[in-house]
């Protein structure tokens, strides 16, 4: 494995942000840059709210709530209890030291700043040197269609606990949305060694993303190779709805029918040794398959899966 390699993450979600803070402990800032999801950005109590950036800022700074893998260790809740006595909406939760970054972004971006260029200074001033990259400035909202009627991804995430059917995902606003500039650039790139697709859910993490104008063209036609790691182990998913989700689209829950999700640009897969059963079927699809241990539990298991997937890299790279 080289730590020269130039490697483009897209992620979103607390697993794409456990495989994003193992990739920094092995590539240097330089090399590594990360594409941010956001179509689960929404406004509310009138801020912008950002989970996925501020899921990745808070782990890459040591700042998580290592119990729930999103929003910030040591948090306390005085705004939220005050919010309650006055009748407020408080089925989402903003903890103090939380609402200091939300209300930070909101004036910004009523000051005419970019999404883009918040993040990077909110990414500076936690001491993260890596490229932090908005897929969009432009408003994608992510809208569940469910037997209870069409909910923003909050109200389906949160405030239901994703306990409604889900009919259809669809993206308000990606036909006319573009990439950030600087997604736009690493993507048209002839210095990028690989694209990584995190372990984040495919369709309301990492669909987003690729739903952007040109971009799964731009990714199929690249010269550099695109490796995924399977979100789904021994047919289950690791957190979240996934696997639920998958099952009310009715899809099966496998590492085999995500990566068929992906066949048109992923030329390796990486999935959990429990699924060695399944290699021969994605080999089918014309991926390659490397079999290790998908299931982040430390950091240490943070580092290693970053290395494996660094090392498929390499492999595959010698292939092109």
């Amino acid at each position: 494995m080289s730590k020269d390699l130039n490697i483009v993450a897209l992620t979103g979600g607390v697993g794409g942000a456990k495989l994003a803070l193992g990739l920094t402990k092995v590539l240097s800032p330089e090399n590594l840059s990360l594409v941010v999801n956001t179509g689960d950005d929404f406004q509310h109590l009138g801020l912008h709210i950002s989970p996925d950036i501020d899921t990745l800022l808070y782990t890459l700074s040591g700042l998580e709530n290592p119990k729930t893998g999103w929003g910030r260790n040591g948090e306390t809740w005085s705004f939220m209890s005050a919010l309650k006595e006055l009748g407020g909406e408080t089925w989402f939760q903003l903890g103090d030291k939380d609402l200091a970054t939300n209300v930070y972004r909101t004036a910004a971006l009523q000051a005419g700043m970019s999404l883009s260029d918040i993040t990077q200074q909110l990414a500076r001033r936690r001491g993260i040197n890596n490229q932090i990259i908005p897929m969009s400035d432009d408003p994608v909202r992510t809208r569940i269609t469910t037997d209870d009627g069409i909910l923003d991804f909050q109200e389906y995430f949160v405030k239901h606990q994703c306990k409604p059917a889900v009919r259809e995902i669809s993206f308000d606003g990606i036909e006319t949305a573009l990439p950030t500039s600087r997604f736009q650039q690493l993507l048209e790139s002839d210095t990028i060694d690989a694209f990584i697709l995190c372990p984040s859910n495919p369709y309301l993490s990492m669909e987003p993303i690729l739903a952007l104008p040109n971009v799964r063209d731009l990714l199929a036609a690249s010269k550099a190779c695109v490796i995924g790691i399977s979100p789904v182990v021994a047919g289950d998913s690791l957190k979240g709805p996934t696997s639920k989700i998958m099952q009310e689209l009715g899809l099966a829950c496998s590492s085999r029918q995500i990566a068929a999700h992906y066949q048109d640009i992923v030329d390796g897969w990486i999935i959990d040794d429990t699924d060695t059963s399944l290699t021969s079927e994605i080999e089918e699809l014309g991926i390659a398959v490397e079999n290790t241990n998908v299931i982040m539990r430390s950091l240490q298991d943070r580092i290693n899966l970053a290395t494996a997937t660094l090392e498929m890299v390499t492999a595959l790279r010698r292939d092109f």
